[in-house]
């Protein structure tokens, strides 16, 4: 790709469609035995979907990518619309889901299936989201941005790399990731396999 930005958000989605990888074999884990272990590792990957992909991630493609793609193709606007309405939906999705685990392991199998379902459903919007980004958009900037769009553009993506695609993280986050990486089955991670 010969803009970086681009395969910023490729490398990006990769990261995030490997962590939704992992929260379903995690999920189906839970339903076999919960392992207080396994419920910490699922908060952790919920909170870096939400500190990574949600609040960077989207920001990037809504603040940067979005608004420089809709000035040159105001045709764009209905699908940028969408996945913008999606971003927002996504977040509080996240939120919504970590209440339902949250309530699974505090009361118990009867809450597992709403825990279940919402993730699994929250795993397929993100998929398709991301296809239509990756078949869509990224394709219309890449023919449409100009040099001054892709300096702004490379400039936002570049600010704040997700460490799950090789970046090392702040020291801040430096703990979240070890226990991700370390835990977590592949594809993320080095833990036993499901």
């Amino acid at each position: 790709m010969k803009h970086k930005a681009l395969k910023i958000v490729h490398d990006e989605h990769q990261a995030i469609g490997a962590m939704l990888q992992t929260l379903r074999i995690l999920s189906s884990r839970l339903s076999e035995k919960a392992k207080a272990e396994d419920f910490e590792l699922v908060r952790a990957i919920l909170f870096y979907i939400d500190e990574f992909p949600e609040k960077r991630h989207h920001a990037n493609e809504t603040n940067a990518l979005f608004p420089r793609l809709r000035l040159r193709s105001p045709e764009a606007a209905e699908v940028l619309d969408r996945l913008e309405r999606e971003h927002s939906h996504s977040q509080a999705s996240v939120r919504e889901i970590e209440h339902l685990l949250l309530a699974f392991e505090q009361m118990g199998e009867s809450r597992h299936k709403a825990f279940s379902d919402a993730l699994e459903h929250f795993i397929e919007f993100y998929a398709h989201h991301m296809q239509v980004e990756e078949t869509e958009v990224l394709p219309l900037a890449d023919r449409l941005l100009n040099g001054d769009d892709w300096d702004a553009v490379n400039a936002a993506f570049e600010e704040h790399r997700d460490p799950l695609t090789g970046h090392k993280p702040s020291e801040e986050y430096q703990a979240l990731f070890e226990k991700i990486l370390e835990r977590a089955p592949a594809p993320i991670g080095l833990g036993k396999p499901a």
